[in-house]
């Protein structure tokens, strides 16, 4: 059954609602799956977002999120395993569809980006026998490379499914079209994805031109250059038919916007152009 549907990342509208108010808001017009991230789950506490999940049938498709595990000394590698052992709780407590990991870039001084690569690997290594146990699936998401030296030094699908081989089939990755639409092997790197049954997650939002703020001026789906649809046809050939979510980061636009306005866009523009 294809089940896509649109899902709120509630980054869309952080500077609007809390989660229990993104919750209403998204009830308001129908929408019954959500991805917070975890400075919002702990602003209401775990236990009661876990009760409004449950309360209201909500499906979570991810928790942001993980990750950011290179560090220049040892005791600062171990903090973030510590750090992604606690949000595996919080995935499973929510019981969401995976932890999402935002991996990190160079450490310190270092311009070591094969070594910082060679971290994230030992890094989701270390936290993948609770993730197991707990039933979390860990989502890679690679990032636009203009992120390598400070959010991900994992910047393609290829990249990010070669660690996944490598440590198993709970290990996949969350695809977002911000960060991969660029690549010219994308269509290549979605089939393998799909052969190798990894794709955990679909995010969409657009890509301005121009773009002031690299990290917060995100596009809504149809204002920018991206093929959404061109790209949903990838990853549905692929073997997903899940939630597309939308997440989208506008300090300047859509964060300044009504919440319920930004969700009846959303709505809209995925019924159109997604």
């Amino acid at each position: 059954m294809n089940e896509n549907y649109l899902s709120l990342n509630l980054a869309t509208t952080r500077q609007q609602w809390g989660f229990a108010e993104a919750v209403d808001g998204c009830l308001r017009h129908g929408v019954t799956a959500i991805a917070p991230w975890r400075d919002q789950i702990a602003k209401i506490g775990l236990s009661e977002a876990a009760a409004i999940v449950r309360d209201n049938k909500l499906r979570v498709t991810g928790v942001c999120r993980g990750g950011m595990f290179p560090a220049d000394t040892p005791a600062g590698r171990q903090a973030a395993i510590d750090d992604n052992l606690h949000a595996i709780d919080e995935a499973a407590a929510l019981n969401a569809d995976c932890l999402v990991l935002v991996v990190g870039g160079l450490p310190g001084s270092s311009k070591d980006i094969a070594g910082a690569r060679a971290m994230v690997h030992d890094g989701i290594a270390a936290m993948l026998p609770h993730a197991n146990a707990s039933g979390v699936k860990l989502a890679i998401e690679p990032l636009h490379p203009m992120y390598a030296a400070d959010r991900a030094c994992v910047n393609t699908i290829d990249q990010a499914l070669d660690i996944c081989e490598d440590l198993g089939e709970t290990v996949g990755v969350a695809i977002d079209v911000y960060h991969v639409w660029w690549d010219p092997n994308l269509a290549a790197a979605i089939a393998r994805a799909g052969r190798m049954n990894r794709i955990f997650a679909h995010h969409i939002c657009d890509w301005l031109v121009p773009t002031r703020d690299m990290l917060l001026d995100r596009g809504m789906m149809g204002d920018g250059v991206i093929d959404l649809k061109g790209i949903r046809a990838m990853i549905e050939a692929a073997g997903y038919n899940g939630p597309q979510e939308v997440e989208i980061f506008s300090s300047e636009n859509w964060w300044k916007k009504d919440g319920d306005e930004v969700v009846r866009t959303c709505l809209e523009r995925f019924s159109t152009v997604c």
